[in-house]
């Protein structure tokens, strides 16, 4: 039998492993899409004024179809599209992107308003503008004298706003505001006073600043130049409280001592002269004060224990002394009532006691003294009513009372409708403020 010899059949697949590494085409293998836009992906949400916006605004390079690019790394810059309150951005306001994300964590407004927004620009991309957010002020303290005010953020932010002749609102111009504007120069104030055309400051560290009129050296900078900003007091001293008087201010120590500067015309820097100080001077007589309050040509102060002692301009008995003689040192009100604070008006004084009897005592032509008579006294005299009172407050001819469930009483001068009952009648007693 004869044999037959089978060859195997060989199968070749010449193109498939080409084929295979060649899936991409001619142009290579799939690319990342090119950045063609900006997006907000964290949007600013309302903020409070000159303080961080947070959480950190956030905007994302995107390609075409809305996916971030991780690879970018384009610097983004933003700015105020929308600007309502005519504020200022500040921070850090270009970023790079990383992974395709730029992160602004320290942007910040300086003044209030409703409907801000930022805009987002990038070179080569669309820009972006993010939701309408609003920024607003809340203050923990306010501070009013003459014709301007001032108020204190919980952040230590200064704003102030009204009459600004002599710089007094300390934002750098002599513009008259009539919404509150950011206090220049970036410090930030435990305390703040306004006086009459000038406005002082304490740190938490206790360097004390003072800005605006400074005819009679009331800045305390060593000078008698107005200052459009806050300038540091010399002398080195650490303060815990100031308060700013018309022409003269006074400082007090965390030992409770006493140093006043600026104009001296009556006494009122206490320091046994009637010597204008450009600085800060030691007042007289070695009292040891808890609190001191300033006003026109007068100082007051009380001290731990009750004790309060007025010095300078008395020609209506607002020392309280007991006569209507000028003093150039601390002299005692008279009477030995004992006070938890005292007010100097613009010439009459009030004082409180722990029980919330009020007491006033000066001037009183149109009844501020609020004892049932337009009569004036050189002594405290009770405040008529009964009314007990948590704080009062003494104005130029007219005073306010609170009590500690917050109702307002007030009495004096009511020309413009100061009081706030709903007339124009002056009042020689207290009178509740129409809820």
């Amino acid at each position: 039998m004869s044999s037959m010899l089978l060859r195997p059949t060989l199968w070749t697949l010449p193109a498939l492993a080409a084929g295979i590494i060649g899936c991409g085409g001619e142009t290579g293998p799939t690319q990342p899409a090119a950045p063609t836009k900006l997006v907000f992906t964290v949007h600013p949400t309302n903020a409070a004024g000159a303080q961080l916006i947070t959480p950190p605004v956030q905007i994302a390079v995107q390609d075409a179809s809305g996916n971030t690019v991780t690879a970018a790394t384009d610097a983004v810059t933003v700015a105020l599209g929308a600007n309502p309150g005519a504020g200022t951005l500040s921070g850090t306001l270009t970023v790079a992107a990383i992974q395709g994300i730029a992160t602004f964590s320290n942007l910040r407004i300086d003044r209030p308003g409703s409907g801000y927004t930022l805009a987002a620009s990038a070179g080569g991309l669309s820009g972006a503008t993010s939701v309408p957010f609003a920024v607003t002020l809340t203050f923990t303290a306010v501070s009013a004298s003459g014709n301007h005010t001032c108020g204190l953020t919980a952040a230590g932010a200064t704003y102030c706003w009204g009459d600004n002749t002599s710089g007094q609102l300390g934002d750098g111009t002599t513009t008259e505001r009539l919404t509150p504007a950011l206090v220049a120069g970036g410090v930030s104030f435990a305390t703040v006073s306004a006086g009459g055309i000038h406005t002082c400051g304490v740190t938490a560290a206790g360097a004390a600043y003072c800005w605006g009129g400074n005819n009679g050296g009331q800045l305390g900078d060593g000078t008698t130049t107005e200052r459009l900003t806050p300038a540091l007091v010399a002398g080195g001293v650490s303060f815990a409280a100031v308060s700013a008087g018309d022409y003269h201010t006074c400082g007090l120590t965390a030992a409770g001592a006493a140093y006043c500067w600026g104009a001296n015309f009556f006494g009122e820097l206490g320091d046994g002269t009637t010597i204008d100080q450009v600085t800060p001077g030691l007042v007289a007589g070695g009292v040891s004060f808890a609190a001191v309050s300033t006003s026109h040509f007068r100082t007051c102060g009380v001290t731990a224990p009750g004790a309060a002692y007025c010095w300078g301009w008395n020609p209506d008995g607002q020392l309280g002394d007991g006569t209507t003689t000028d003093r150039s040192s601390p002299g005692l009100v008279a009477g030995g009532v004992s006070f938890t604070a005292v007010r100097a008006g613009y010439n009459h004084t009030c004082g409180l006691t722990a029980a919330g009897a009020a007491y006033c005592w000066g001037f009183n032509g149109t009844g501020q003294l609020g004892d049932g008579t337009a009569t004036d006294r050189s002594s405290p005299g009770l405040v008529a009513g009964g009314v007990t009172f948590a704080a009062v407050s003494a104005g130029y001819a007219h005073t306010c009372g609170l009590t500690a469930a917050g109702a307002a009483y007030c009495w004096g001068l009511n020309a413009y409708g100061q009081l706030g009952d709903g007339t124009t009648t002056d009042r020689l007693t207290p009178v509740r403020v129409v809820q």
